[in-house]
Order: C-alpha cells, then structure tokens, then sequence
C-alpha cells in the first residue's frame, strides 16, 4: 500500500523487538540499524509529548551522520509512561519494576511515543497519548508479572501485550499499539507523505 515508500530504504533506529514487530504487520520493508550509546536526555523545561519528540529527533538527527545512502528514510521513537507529573521510564531492575508497578495499580497513567521520520530533504515529528486503567494489582501478581516477563526494557517496567495486559488494564483510550511503541495508525498517515 506504500508504493511511495520504494524509492527508499527505511531504517529504524530502534532495538525495539516490539517495533520491529510492529513494522513488519504494517507491511513495511525495513532495515534495523540503531544507534549504541545514544542517551535519552531532555531540556527539564520540556513537558510530556515535548520530551518524547524530542528525543525521538534526537535519535534521528544522531542517525544522519551515519546514513549510508541519501535515500534513507529513518524511523525513531521513544515511549514513556506518565503518571501525573512524573516519568516512568524503564526500570533498571526487580526493586524499580515493582516500585513502578505498584504505582500504577488502580490508577489511570498516559503512554506517549514520540515518532520521528526524516529523510534527508524531509522531517515529520509527531506524538501519540494513550491513556491507560490499571486495575488494582497484588503483591503476587506484581512479582509474578516481574519474575515471568523481566519487563527492564518496557517504560512503565511492564508490556500490555503480555500477562499483566491481559488481566490488568480495565480500559485503555487511544492506540493500543502506541503503548506496545508505535503509533501505527498515524505512522501510516505520516509515511503516505513522503
């Protein structure tokens, strides 16, 4: 359906298994080249969907320098989990993910994932917001959740395509696959343009 798209060679500058996924039920080509060391940082004035564009471009900016042909089109993204006023990004560990998790029980937090596609003569930056309900959660499951998935490379230390989505989220409004990391609906819309 993007026959627009064959004059390029599409890079996604993520390690994301879930993207990658995700790309590839859209139906797209894609090659994975993502970037070692790159640090997430952010001007603390930024607010919510203003942090993740942000370093959504940043990834991509960072890729330019290594573009292999001027017909690379570049895909990057960042996901966090919000509640309230604070960030919960990955957690590092069992103690974070259960801290994070116990936080999220019985409340509604926003996924944003800002999304960057560039090429070298084209640059689209844009943000999804889905908000999501926890049920309340027990000690139990927490720790089962934790030990059975290892959930350290999940903003919000948890994946709502596995276990704890399936008996945990009371209700979700917005993309269900931006808070797995890609808003594919409006990636789609975006990629029609180049």
């Amino acid at each position: 359906m993007l026959d627009n798209l064959q004059k390029y060679t599409i890079i996604l500058a993520s390690n994301s298994p879930r993207r990658r996924e995700l790309l590839v039920r859209m139906g797209i080509d894609f090659k994975v080249r993502p970037l070692v060391g790159m640090e997430e940082t952010f001007p603390k004035i930024l607010k919510g969907e203003e942090i993740v564009k942000h370093i959504a471009k940043e990834k991509a900016e960072a890729y330019l320098s290594v573009m292999e042909a001027p017909n690379e089109l570049i895909i990057a993204a960042d996901t966090l989990v919000f509640l309230e006023d604070e960030i919960l990004g990955k957690p590092s560990n069992y103690h974070e993910a259960k801290a994070m998790l116990e936080k999220l029980s019985g409340r509604t937090h926003q996924v944003i994932t800002g999304v960057c596609v560039m090429t070298k003569e084209k640059v689209e930056v844009f943000s999804e917001t889905t908000h999501v309900r926890f049920s309340l959660l027990s000690d139990d499951e927490i720790d089962y959740y934790i030990k059975q998935y290892l959930p350290f490379d999940k903003a919000g230390g948890y994946g709502i395509q596995e276990w704890i989505g399936y008996i945990a989220v009371d209700q979700f409004n917005g993309s269900y696959f931006n808070v797995m990391g890609l808003p594919t609906q409006t990636l789609y819309k975006i990629l029609k343009t180049f």
